[in-house]
């Protein structure tokens, strides 16, 4: 065997490491929160039933629904908490081929995407679900009972948490292209009309069909696209001072 198939070999059998110790995590998440399974689901889904009219409350149409929902909360729940061990296993992967420079970047940009996905999660769960699930019920038909199913309801958390967190990655993506020489702000910063409109069409694509939720994600996701040019302008600029 060659040096280079040793090589590929070693870096192979170190990814499927990280990839166990990934893995491993959410399963140890999934067997320590299964138990309370119930319990999870009630306070993720406690913006919709604080809202129901009284005498209603949600629904379960398919015959295991009481079961698998409430477990497919649980298992949703363990990826986006392992994120931060998922993402150090690969940092931890590719890290050795990085140039100390490189290193010095990668690393607060690294921890800035898992704080940041982190507040796009909240930011739906505290800030766009009581308003949206105020507005649906009241838009109900006269004559229409508004009863969630349990599972419906697992579907739209799940988009609009991935929809939150990943929009609140922007100023990650922004910065990163710049300091790459992708492109720089100057170009962004001219390009802003197409981009708050380009904002639009994924907040409208990636919400329920609702004004308000696509309102709520599409302003902080320019407010971000803003802040990602401010930032990563003044990096570029740091990091061209520190190479003359």
């Amino acid at each position: 065997m060659t040096d280079q198939e040793q090589s590929l070999v070693s870096h192979l059998v170190e990814l499927r490491s990280r990839l166990i110790k990934a893995v491993m995590t959410m399963l140890i998440l999934i067997v320590v929160m299964f138990p309370f399974a119930g319990e999870i689901y009630t306070l993720i889904a406690s913006p919709v039933i604080n809202n129901l009219a009284q005498g209603t409350e949600m629904i379960a149409t398919g015959v295991l629904s009481p079961f698998l929902t409430p477990f497919k909360m649980v298992i949703i729940l363990a990826v986006i908490i392992s994120m931060p061990m998922i993402i150090y296993q690969m940092w931890a992967f590719v890290a050795p081929g990085l140039y100390k420079s490189e290193k010095r970047v990668a690393t607060p940009i690294l921890i800035s995407s898992i704080v940041l996905f982190y507040m796009g999660c909240a930011f739906a769960y505290f800030v766009v679900f009581p308003i949206i699930f105020v507005f649906l019920p009241g838009i109900a038909p006269e004559g229409v009972a508004y009863m969630p199913d349990i599972n419906s309801y697992l579907d739209i958390v799940v988009r609009l948490f991935f929809a939150f967190g990943l929009a609140f990655e922007i100023p990650v993506a922004v910065i990163i292209l710049i300091m790459l020489g992708v492109t720089s702000a100057e170009k962004l910063a001219k390009s802003r009309p197409y981009v708050i409109v380009g904002i639009f069409v994924v907040a409208m694509l990636l919400t329920p069909p609702d004004p308000s939720t696509q309102i709520l994600l599409a302003i902080p996701m320019w407010l971000l696209f803003e802040f990602g040019l401010l930032m990563g302008q003044a990096l570029k600029k740091k990091s061209q001072k520190a190479n003359q």
